[in-house]
């Protein structure tokens, strides 16, 4: 399979850090079957906040890290995309609620199994002026095939054959082989179109803070301030008037510390932020700035990839141990505190749309769980002949939640009869375990927040097939293959979804990552602002356009 040598992703991030011995004391065992126990908040989800009463000159936004590019092909992060979900637009729209509605093309169809077939809207215009055409999206298209070019989002073209204009405004896209899964991607990043000028003449600046982008959205780029800052103004001539900018411009400043982004919003400086560090809920929550914490839907599962199966987690048995002396609820409580739950599974049920009630249930109710047993843990690694063996957790000063996971997880490790070292590297080499093999050298087990980017599971578990980019650690089953094979062949979600609750439950029993924790997306909204609408699609659909004065 051809690999991407772009491929980054989903290093939620918080910044802040606990000590040693407060962590261990939040995470410490309070039970045999069930980790610690006591209160956990509640929460409520919110799907809309207040309709704004009227527009705003501009608004600020804090985003904790500086994104690595604008480039489409490349954005595979949260900082790029949450900026650039505003300025660029996609094929398909992938609404807060996980839904997908047509955009940059009016309707798609699928006259054959190894056909899409997409019609491109008329009367839209780039920001500069000139008119979307299915010349466009052809070349923006192709560039996820060009080797030069390196696509994060390769692995969603993988059996694409040919892109071509088929008539004055219709794109086909045929396939090797039938793939449900192309056409749902048509809402994120893989399906953004571009002008084909604009590619050809800003080449290798194109994205970057020299070159910017040309695209469609209710924003358009305007200066990209290295280190600082990067600023969008509305665009007048924007197609869709549902949503069209109630801001003039928007500000995203870069505040990696989260203790100075917290008191940036506490005090106005800053009017919101996604992704709020979770020991500040309590502070920003009861506030007397005037602003509000909002909660709302999410598509990710905290977990920690396995990247070296040829070490102590190569036997199944060492992972399910793992798993089982990790407080699981210990680290919800100190690394979110509390605004959480356990998970076995790999991916949340927000994004198994149109799923039957039977795929569910195997899907979640049907999976192997791994309560806290220490006892039980320690036999299966004397069975595997690993006691005394060292596994390795990489970790970074990213956040608490970074923290968190690398002490329990050593602690975890310890108390099995296993050796834990954990090496801390910087944020930016962080990042690059996802996009580089050697970086990943040397290292057992990495963190990661992974959030799918399309309303199906199978999303998740066609990274995990054999040989796939985002495949860190080389696991490989071939009943696994197989089932993801099968089910990337039906269109329809409800079948589909069967073949997907069998993958869902072979990953449970292998554990080729171990699923940690889910949490619900956050945003802070302060005095002056409203509109939003609490939700992960915050990385693809046009949020920022919706808030405007409160």
């Amino acid at each position: 399979m051809t690999t991407s040598p772009s491929n980054r992703r989903r290093a939620a991030v918080v910044a802040g850090a606990l000590t040693a011995a407060l962590l261990l004391a939040a995470c410490s065992p309070q039970g045999s079957s069930g980790g610690s126990s006591g209160d956990h908040p509640s929460f409520t989800l919110t799907s809309k906040t207040a309709a704004p009463s009227g527009d705003i000159p501009s608004f600020t936004w804090a985003i904790y890290a500086e994104p690595f590019t604008l480039d489409y092909a490349h954005a595979f992060d949260y900082p790029d995309n949450q900026v650039l979900a505003n300025v660029c637009e996609s094929l398909l729209r992938l609404n807060p609620d996980w839904t997908l509605s047509p955009s940059l093309a009016t309707s798609f169809s699928h006259p054959t199994p190894l056909k899409w077939v997409y019609e491109i809207r008329d009367g839209v215009t780039f920001h500069d002026g000139s008119p979307l055409t299915a010349a466009d999206a052809v070349a923006s298209m192709r560039r996820h095939l060009d080797p030069e070019v390196g696509s994060a989002w390769f692995s969603v073209y993988q059996n694409v054959s040919s892109i071509t204009q088929t008539g004055a405004r219709e794109v086909t896209v045929t396939t090797t082989r039938p793939d449900s899964q192309f056409n749902l991607a048509m809402g994120g990043s893989a399906g953004v179109v571009e002008s084909a000028a604009t590619l050809a003449k800003a080449g290798a600046d194109y994205g970057n803070s020299t070159g910017g982008v040309n695209c469609t959205g209710p924003f358009e780029f305007t200066s990209w301030k290295s280190g600082e800052s990067i600023t969008l103004t509305r665009y007048p001539g924007y197609w869709d008037s549902t949503l069209k900018a109630k801001a003039g411009k928007v500000t995203f400043l870069f505040m990696n510390d989260s203790t100075s982004r917290t008191n940036a919003l506490t005090s106005g400086e800053v009017d919101g932020s996604w992704m709020i560090p979770m020991d500040a809920v309590d502070t920003l929550s009861g506030s007397s700035s005037g602003g509000k914490l909002y909660f709302g839907l999410n598509t990710a599962v905290n977990s920690l990839v396995v990247s070296n199966l040829k070490g102590p987690l190569g036997d199944v048995n060492v992972r399910k141990a793992l798993m089982m002396a990790l407080d699981r609820q210990g680290i919800v409580d100190a690394a979110v505190k509390g605004y959480g739950t356990v998970t076995d599974a790999l991916t949340t049920k927000s994004v198994w749309e149109g799923a039957s009630k039977d795929a569910l249930a195997t899907a979640f109710t049907g999976l192997h769980a791994y309560p806290y047993d220490v006892k039980a843990a320690k036999a299966l690694v004397e069975k595997a002949g690993a006691t005394g063996k060292q596994i390795v957790i990489r970790t970074a000063p990213i956040g608490t939640d970074f923290s968190v996971v690398a002490q329990a997880t050593a602690a975890a490790a310890q108390s099995i009869g296993l050796k834990a070292k954990i090496e801390t590297v910087t944020p930016n080499a962080y990042t690059t375990l996802f996009s580089d093999p050697a970086a990943r050298a040397g290292a057992d087990l990495f963190y990661t927040s992974w959030y799918l980017s399309s309303p199906d599971p199978l999303e998740m578990y066609s990274v995990l097939r054999t040989g796939d980019f985002s495949n860190y650690g080389d696991w490989s089953d071939p009943s696994f293959d197989a089932v993801v094979s099968d089910a990337l062949g039906i269109d329809d979600p409800a079948a589909r979804s069967e073949k997907s609750a069998e993958a869902q439950r072979i990953a449970n029993d292998q554990l080729p990552w171990l699923p940690l924790f889910e949490s619900p997306t956050s945003v802070y909204l302060g005095k002056r602002i409203t509109g939003v609408q609490p939700s992960v699609a915050f990385l693809y659909y046009p949020w920022a356009a919706t808030i405007g004065a409160r």
